[in-house]
């Protein structure tokens, strides 16, 4: 139901949406009823002529159910979200199925830097493939990213993905992601970085294999990395290695 209005296009991406629809059906459901009831005992018992209102001390057991039962059912609903939520965060964080290819992704203010291995499929070797703001990967292929920041507190999300990874100072982060349609969507930084945070965009390309091997054969080896038009000169990316030091 959700990719009609958010296209769905890496293999994790179900079963979040699922985990939304699950909650938002378990707490709709209790907001629907307990507004319901609302509404029916407003008019059910509303102020009559000649009618005294009764005076409920609630230590009746009869009258103590209607609170202990629901109460019972509300806490099977939220074990039931709780279960459901670990399942979807091991698979999605801490499962790490094993990859196809690895890639690195740099964020500073206020651009992407994206190291992915060349032909030869290791990284931090001569033919490793560096872009700023544009990643290019193959589709159905399982990628591992180590999410690196250089400056201040960044968030790596993919949307389509429903990818989202805070990138913090001094550390790698690892996660994983494998693209399930071809075509080019939306990389974003959702953590306010600084004055250009709106600016920080950029594109993941999901390719065919045919093109993707294209577009490496292309850029194979090309060391140089170009600010794109949204990065001007003075924030270009920095070429250094895994620890993001200048060379």
């Amino acid at each position: 139901m959700i990719s009609k209005y958010v296209e769905s296009a890496s293999s994790f991406a179900p079963d979040i949406d699922n985990l939304i629809l699950l909650v938002a059906a378990a707490t709709g459901f209790w907001f629907v009823l307990s507004l319901g009831l609302f509404l029916y005992f407003v008019v059910k018992y509303n102020v009559k002529p000649g009618v005294r209102a009764m005076y409920i001390a609630g230590e009746d057991p009869k009258e103590k159910r209607w609170v202990a039962y629901p109460h019972y059912a509300v806490l099977a609903f939220d074990l039931l979200i709780i279960v459901s939520a670990l399942r979807v965060w091991y698979h999605v964080k801490q499962e790490m199925p094993t990859p196809d290819a690895t890639v690195r992704v740099i964020a500073q203010q206020w651009a992407w830097t994206f190291v992915q291995p060349g032909p030869d499929g290791k990284l931090d070797t001569d033919d490793d493939i560096r872009t700023v703001d544009e990643l290019h990967v193959e589709v159905n292929k399982t990628y591992h990213f180590e999410l690196q920041s250089r400056d201040v507190l960044h968030s790596f999300s993919v949307p389509v993905f429903r990818l989202k990874q805070d990138a913090l100072p001094g550390r790698t982060i690892k996660g994983w992601f494998k693209p399930t349609l071809t075509g080019g969507y939306d990389i974003q930084c959702v953590e306010i970085c600084g004055i250009g945070h709106g600016l920080m965009a950029a594109r993941i390309q999901v390719e065919t294999p045919l093109e993707h091997q294209e577009w490496m054969k292309a850029h194979s080896g090309a060391m140089a990395m170009r600010p794109t038009a949204m990065t001007p000169p003075s924030m270009a990316p920095v070429q250094g290695d895994a620890a993001g030091e200048k060379k």
